[in-house]
Formats: structure tokens, C-alpha cells, sequence
């Protein structure tokens, strides 16, 4: 009897290719799907049998897609993210849209979550979805609907949000300690400890060598160093008194408000990034994601205009006179 050739093969097939296809690697399929790696590999094999196709040329020590593989990979990925949404939809109770938005850590805790009750009290049917990650999401095969990208200000996808800017700060309890040794100009920063977040694969220098060459002190060697995989983390250490950090204005510039971070020195150094909001243009056509982008507008207006005005004021206030946030 003539086989279907349109016939589907199992769900858990699609499902192990599709993850082992992404990571190029049937070990971290394997842990994202919570089974060993020896049954994703006889997964595969399945599939592959079933298909009558190899879907993977296995190299040393690297897997690499065939033709059908990166055929049969942008299929799932494709019927994954409908069926995400599908559910979603099903999920949800009736009448409310769930909205999926993707950004930076630091974005999402210094800026974005601090300001994201405002939106849920105007929108309460509206089921909001945070993902705080530094990888780049597919909007529409990782099923979110928009995304704020840290980007090259001159060369960013999307419709900008703000520029940023960056100035020493730090705890007022580094300033008053006893003994303390005095933070008074920039070359003082060779008594302290600077904090800093490392360098992403393909970012800018690591930001502190950037920030002393730009001030005339290329070669100043600090008390010591304190490196951590996320801003968040440099912040909290700044928070907790352990050192000078780099402050992302206007990321950091609630803390400087509430007077929990102070300036340092009067100087800033306009960064070559910026926040650009990209939206899938498929969803764009649902009111809860056109309410976000519009709302995300208004907050990054009202951010810059707060921004120039608290840089004209005094340092008692915890803003450098020149902190520099361009729109």
C-alpha cells in the first residue's frame, strides 16, 4: 500500500529536531528538553528514517543543517510560533490579549518594570510577558511582539527610544565612610574600586577603558576591579558601597532621584548605543500591542524632557550638572 509522502511524523520528533537543529548540539537539546542525550539522538534517527533524508551532517566535534534540514527547521519554527500564539489565545481567559515583550535585563529592571504599572492599571485585559534576556529573540518564531533592542544609535533597527549616557556614581556611603579616600576628580578613581560589567562577544571595549581614555587617563590603574556578566549585578554592588560604577542615564536615574546612587566629577560621555523598539508588523495589528508601542513612546519623551531637567539641577540632588541624555 503507497505511503502518504504528506503524512506527519510524531510531535516529539519535530519537537527534538527542532531544538537539536537550533542549538546545532543534541546535548543542549537534550537538557532543554529535559531528556538525555542519547534519546534526542534516537529521536533523529527516527525522523531522519522516517523522512528518508539526512538532516544533519555530522562533522567532528560540530553538527552542521543540510538542504532539508534548514528546510525542515524553518518549517517547525514557523508552525511552533503559531502554535504558541494559538495557545496562548486558548489559554487566556476570555476577553484579555496577552502582550510578549523581550528586552535587555537591565532595561527590564531599571527602567521598564518601574514604570510598567501604569501601563497594566490603563490596560487590565491585558496580560503582560517579560523576557529578560541579552539574546537577540526572533520576534516571530520565539512568538514575542516586541522587542527593546540595545543598539548602534547610528545604525539600529526600529523606531528609537532614547540615546544613552554614561557618568562615575556611586553609594553615598562610599563618600562618607571613615577614612574614606576622597572622589573629588576622576584621578582620585585610582584609590577605588571600579565596577564594571564585562564585555559581550562582538560589544563595544569594556566601558571603564573607554570612559578614562575620553578623560584624559588612559593609563590609570585602580585600587582594584570588580567584573560581573550583568549590569544589574554592577549596579547592586554600587548600591551596596563596594565601588565607583558607570551609571547608564537614564537607566540608573530613578536611583539617582531617590538619592540611592550619587554623581561624581560633573562629567558624562554620550555612549555610541541606544533603545530602539521593534514590533512584529503582524502583530501589530492588535490594539494591546499598538497600546504598548504608543506607551513606550510617551514614557521615553517624558524620560528625556525629566532627564534634561534634572541635569540642569545641583549635585545635592544627585545629577551631575551634565549628564547629557540626548533624545
Amino acid at each position: 500500500m503507497r505511503r502518504d509522502i504528506d503524512r506527519l511524523p510524531p510531535l516529539d520528533l519535530l519537537l527534538a529536531f527542532e531544538a537539536a537543529a537550533r542549538h546545532l548540539s543534541f546535548t543542549r537539546a537534550a537538557a532543554e528538553r529535559f531528556v538525555t542525550q542519547s534519546a534526542v539522538s534516537r529521536q533523529i534517527r527516527a525522523l531522519e528514517d522516517d523522512l528518508g533524508v539526512a538532516l544533519f551532517a555530522r562533522q567532528h566535534r560540530a553538527l552542521v543543517l543540510t538542504p532539508a534540514g534548514e528546510k525542515l527547521l524553518l518549517a517547525c519554527q514557523n508552525m511552533l510560533a503559531q502554535m504558541r500564539r494559538t495557545m496562548a489565545g486558548i489559554r487566556a481567559p476570555a476577553a484579555r490579549e496577552v502582550l510578549a515583550i523581550t528586552s535587555t535585563p537591565s532595561f527590564a529592571s531599571l527602567w521598564l518594570i518601574p514604570r510598567l504599572r501604569a501601563f497594566t492599571q490603563a490596560h487590565p485585559a491585558v496580560d503582560v510577558r517579560i523576557d529578560a534576556s541579552y539574546e537577540i529573540r526572533d520576534l516571530r518564531n520565539d512568538g514575542f511582539d516586541i522587542a527593546v533592542r540595545y543598539q548602534q544609535a547610528s545604525a539600529g533597527d526600529g523606531e528609537p527610544l532614547f540615546r544613552e549616557s554614561m557618568l562615575p556614581v556611586c553609594a553615598p556611603a562610599l563618600l562618607r565612610g571613615k577614612g574614606a579616600a576622597p572622589l573629588k576628580t576622576a584621578a582620585d578613581l585610582h584609590a577605588h574600586t571600579l565596577l564594571q560589567m564585562e564585555a559581550l562577544a562582538g560589544s563595544m571595549p569594556l566601558e571603564w577603558e573607554s570612559w578614562l581614555s575620553a578623560h584624559g587617563l588612559p593609563e590609570l590603574q585602580p585600587r582594584s576591579m570588580l567584573t560581573f556578566s550583568s549590569y544589574n549585578e554592577v549596579v547592586t554592588a554600587a548600591l551596596e558601597g563596594q565601588g565607583v560604577a558607570l551609571g547608564r542615564r537614564p537607566l540608573i536615574d530613578g536611583l539617582l532621584r531617590q538619592k540611592k546612587l550619587v554623581t561624581l566629577f560633573g562629567t558624562t560621555k554620550q555612549t555610541a548605543k541606544a533603545y530602539f523598539v521593534v514590533t512584529d508588523p503582524a502583530a501589530r495589528a492588535r490594539p494591546a500591542v499598538r497600546a504598548m508601542e504608543e506607551w513606550l513612546r510617551e514614557q521615553a519623551t517624558a524620560t528625556v524632557t525629566r532627564s534634561a531637567n534634572d541635569s540642569s539641577g545641583h549635585r545635592g540632588s544627585g545629577f551631575a550638572r551634565a549628564a547629557g541624555v540626548a533624545p
